[in-house]
């Protein structure tokens, strides 16, 4: 006899944890979650997608950052020096004029 009370209950608690679930399965809050989530999961794979194209541009940067470092280093006197253009001043001082 307790054996069968025993399964009565696990039975009634088996039916109202189904019809709950039903409840839950066929509500529109439920819908609106599951949507979300769904939408969730899109824009994780987009940023994903973005965060791992992130990499080859950091790549780059570090490239150009390099380049630039080798380019504004200032280069080594060589033999040749440049010539000016303009002419020379004289050592004499020129009167005012009175």
């Amino acid at each position: 006899m307790a054996q069968e009370k025993q399964k009565d209950l696990l039975t009634r608690l088996s039916d109202a944890g189904e019809e709950a679930l039903s409840r839950v399965a066929g509500s529109q809050a439920t819908a609106r979650v599951v949507e979300t989530l769904g939408g969730m999961r899109e824009r994780l794979d987009d940023m994903q997608k973005k965060v791992r194209g992130l990499d080859a541009l950091e790549e780059r940067v570090t490239k150009l950052e390099k380049r630039l470092d080798e380019m504004s280093k200032p280069k080594r006197a060589t033999a040749s020096r440049s010539r000016g253009t303009t002419a020379r001043k004289t050592s004499t001082p020129k009167k005012p004029a009175s």
